[in-house]
């Protein structure tokens, strides 16, 4: 488990770059954020507007839209003057043919309103899809671009968060809710218009009657928002805590604490439980004022409208027309309410999305990249490199580095733990730039080369292999996907685990479940050295590659990579410094700097620190 949160005594505690709802309305925090939220309304609707380009290539396709849209709205408003045909000319007239006739002019709209809605809906739901297809498209493709500092300081599971369920909210917003709101208020400006035509009077009552029922679903409307987004978060939080869980059931499991996170996570469970019924029960409230106070008005507005009728100032299907367009009218208010409502979450979630797009890199590609053309007899190189994490600002995890990797060579980096190996093998890479000095590649600063073609050249296997969820193909092809069968086969052999993988229920097509989970610890390192192998990398870096082995495979890896190693520059990073007494170079590092180089008989000379190392693990006096 990890910092974020942990579970004691079956508590969950939160850690501070995670931000947890108080449950109790009245707290100052939760009011400041309410208060928050509707002094920035205004600015949150306007955060949509960007989303809409990503409409812009598909602009005929929802004119389209809009054209159905349009028609379906004025059909709607034209079966008002059907009803009052059918009363007026049917029922009151009694003429069968009369009647006829206007079911049949009915039935013709109700047609033409199924085509269009038909149309609208498709249009519209094509659209939004296609729009949240592109919007997942540019998240994710920004996302791999970031630097890797800032996974160190946001939430996995909220940028997850981002890509799914944001942007589920904003395809269900433009493919639906956007168009329902313009249709409800072109029905709504049709409608009060239709009304007034048809009688001036029932007009007045119902415009008497539309504040009456707005106040309430805009007070109760509000209350469910803030619920809403409150009930939001702590759902956000139940998957962050079971998505932790489930990928670290080992560890849950060793520990025997499987009762104390069932716990935790009930009460979790329990919150967000306690939160959504909150919001239901003012959901109902608001559902049941709305439909008293409309249907009320309705009531009042039939017996006005049936003492004009039957004093014969207005006809029966005025009347009917007339009730048909105040229904109309109080489902397009109600719809408007509604889809304000979903306007205001998928506001928040564009604003979430937007800003994740507008992150910049910290590790930016350079204007005008420098081509490496020839090759340096120093292929890295590191100048007086000062580097701090910026999840650590004020500890430094390197200090006045100087080092240079000759070409060819096998250089080793020994040292404590913490000690900086990996850090600079990062820096290397160029996953981070120091916050002084240089790091060279064929004397040429790594700052102004094509991030391609500087980790192109290099190739890592890491302390922790990472497996991809797929098959062993996929995962050894990944470190060149064009490769061949026979290369990849070929490049399994060197890692020496070609044996094992023919071993597998499917061979080289097995599924390795999530992270490798199917294989052991050596199996997934074997897996991780074929994959540098079939890179073929100018540099290769190896940090404990050979750790998870046992001692028969490590001695057959090691005369894989004895073969490899040759003309090709090699780091090494290693605790068992067994398996580096024979490298070239030798560098000592302790708390970020380095202390000493040289060959291992030289070292034992020369360095307390590497001295202590061997007579700990070789129980030997230098």
């Amino acid at each position: 488990m990890d910092n974020h949160h942990k579970a004691v005594d079956g508590q969950r505690v939160i850690a501070p770059n995670v931000t947890e709802k108080d449950n109790n309305d009245q707290s100052g925090s939760h009011q400041s954020s309410v208060n928050t939220n509707d002094a920035k309304k205004t600015k949150a609707f306007i955060s949509l507007l960007p989303i809409f380009a990503f409409v812009r290539p598909y602009k005929w396709m929802a004119l389209s839209a809009l054209l159905a849209l349009l028609l379906t709205a004025a059909i709607s408003l034209s079966l008002g003057q059907g009803v009052k045909l059918i009363v007026d000319n049917g029922f009151i007239a009694g003429s069968k043919a009369q009647l006829s006739q206007a079911l049949f002019i009915l039935m013709g709209m109700i047609s033409l309103l199924a085509v269009g809605t038909f149309t609208r809906f498709y249009l519209m739901s094509w659209l939004g899809e296609r729009v949240s297809g592109d919007i997942r498209k540019a998240v994710f493709n920004q996302i791999v671009m970031l630097h890797p500092s800032y996974f160190e300081e946001n939430r996995s599971g909220e940028m997850m968060s981002r890509l799914t369920t944001d942007t589920v909210l904003l395809q269900s917003i433009i493919g639906s809710s956007f168009s329902m709101a313009l249709r409800s208020v072109f029905m709504l400006v049709g409608g009060l218009t239709m009304l007034l035509i048809t009688s001036f009077k029932l007009t007045f009552i119902v415009v008497i009657c539309v504040p009456l029922i707005l106040v309430p679903m805009m007070i109760f409307g509000r209350k469910v928002r803030t619920l809403a987004a409150s009930s939001q978060d702590a759902i956000a939080d139940i998957g962050t805590y079971a998505g932790e869980m489930i990928q670290n059931i080992k560890v849950v499991q060793g520990y025997t604490h499987e009762r104390l996170e069932q716990l935790a996570f009930a009460q979790e469970v329990e919150k967000a439980f306690e939160i959504a019924k909150r919001r239901v029960r003012q959901r109902s409230l608001l559902i049941a004022a709305v439909i008293f106070l409309t249907f009320s008005a309705i009531s009042m507005m039939l017996w006005v409208g049936g003492m004009d009728v039957l004093s014969g100032r207005m006809t029966g299907g005025e009347l009917g027309a007339f009730i048909f367009y105040a229904i109309m009218v109080a489902m397009s208010v109600a719809t408007i309410s509604e889809v304000y409502g979903e306007l205001q979450r998928a506001a928040g979630s564009a604003t979430r999305l937007l800003d994740l797009l507008k992150v910049s890199s910290h590790i930016q590609e350079p204007d005008n990249p420098v081509t490496i053309e020839l090759q340096h007899d120093i292929v890295l190189e590191c100048k007086n490199g000062d580097f701090f994490y910026p999840s650590q600002p004020d500890i430094a995890a390197l200090k006045a580095i100087n080092l240079q990797i000759p070409r060819g060579q096998v250089v080793a980096f020994v040292g404590r733990s913490g000690a900086g190996k990996t850090t600079l093998f990062e820096l290397f890479q160029r996953f981070y730039d120091p916050q002084k000095g240089q790091v060279m590649f064929n004397d040429v600063d790594v700052t102004q080369l094509k991030l391609t073609e500087l980790r192109q050249a290099m190739g890592m296997v890491p302390q922790q292999p990472v497996l991809f969820s797929t098959d062993v193909w996929h995962n050894i092809r990944y470190g060149k996907p064009n490769a061949t069968d026979e290369e990849v086969i070929a490049a399994a052999k060197k890692a020496h685990a070609h044996a094992f993988i023919e071993q597998l229920p499917q061979g080289y097509q097995s599924y390795l479940g999530e992270q490798g989970v199917r294989l052991s610890g050596g199996q997934k390192q074997r897996i991780a050295l074929a994959r540098a192998i079939l890179k073929d990398p100018q540099v290769l870096l190896l940090d404990e590659a050979t750790s998870a082995l046992d001692a028969d495979s490590e001695y057959h890896v090691q005369a894989a990579l004895k073969t490899l190693m040759q003309d090709r520059t090699t780091l090494i990073i290693a605790h068992r410094l067994s398996t580096v007494m024979h490298a070239d170079l030798i560098v000592v590092m302790d708390k970020g700097e380095i202390i000493d180089t040289g060959s291992h008989q030289s070292l034992l000379n020369s360095s307390v620190l590497y001295q202590r190392l061997c007579e700990l693990q070789f129980e030997i006096s230098a």
